[in-house]
């Protein structure tokens, strides 16, 4: 099969959901609810905690953070799909796939280290009450946040280097309605033995990061609760 530079390449086409004309309306429908949905409902979640001084604690702010973080994930993919839909036209631009698929990457890891870092404040609050205030400082929390966000941009610079580094078939077709990497390592005509086992070391080291801090978090939480009295 013959392969060119991934510098030449103009644009890749995504396949969507379906390739019926009459359940485009409904899809573009669907997800442009799903969409006003999430943005609206993360936008007065964040309106709500930025206007009430009773909510201004770390864990209203974790709160904001994953509503930042979530309405950035969502605009980072659902706008391009309603745009192909509106126009008929499923391609994108190889800079633009690759971008897109750097910040999903992105916010997909960021979000998980918030989440696991929100645990984390539950964890201290409901296992460590006297002690909360005093482990739980803002300087910790801006800390945690940006060392999330640092691992969370590296990871997605990662991914994206190595997929710079790969030589891109002519069958452009992905089977996806966004650009996600693992897609574009099938369309490879390269070697993806390297490329594959990083990011399946880089998945399974910081995704795993976060699911066992949201593990370990949530085990001693219900074992706390399960202690105490049931007066």
């Amino acid at each position: 099969m013959e392969s060119t530079n991934k510098t030449a390449l103009s644009e890749f086409l995504l396949q969507g959901l379906t390739e019926g004309p009459p359940l485009q309306p409904l899809i573009f429908s669907l997800f442009m609810s799903m969409y006003l949905v999430t943005i609206l409902g993360n936008l007065l979640i964040i309106l709500a905690v930025s206007n009430d001084s009773h909510l201004h604690t770390l864990m209203y702010f974790f709160l904001c953070s994953t509503s930042f973080n979530d309405n950035c994930e969502s605009t980072s993919i659902i706008p391009k799909i309603l745009l192909n839909i509106q126009v008929q036209d499923q391609s994108i631009t190889f800079s633009g796939c690759l971008t897109q698929g750097g910040l999903v990457t992105v916010f997909v890891y960021l979000e998980n280290f918030l989440l696991a870092v929100m645990f984390y404040d539950c964890f201290v609050a409901i296992c460590h009450p006297l002690r909360y205030r005093v482990i739980m400082v803002l300087c910790l929390f801006v800390l945690l946040v940006m060392i999330s966000m640092f691992i969370s941009i590296v990871v997605g610079l990662l991914h994206s280097v190595m997929v710079l580094q790969l030589s891109i078939c002519r069958a452009m077709e992905m089977p996806h309605y966004f650009c996600e990497f693992t897609q574009f390592i099938k369309l490879t005509c390269s070697d993806t033995l390297f490329v594959n086992i990083l990011v399946y070391i880089s998945s399974c080291m910081f995704g795993g990061v976060s699911i066992s801090g949201i593990i370990f978090s949530n085990v001693h939480i219900v074992s706390s609760v399960l202690r105490m009295p049931s007066s």
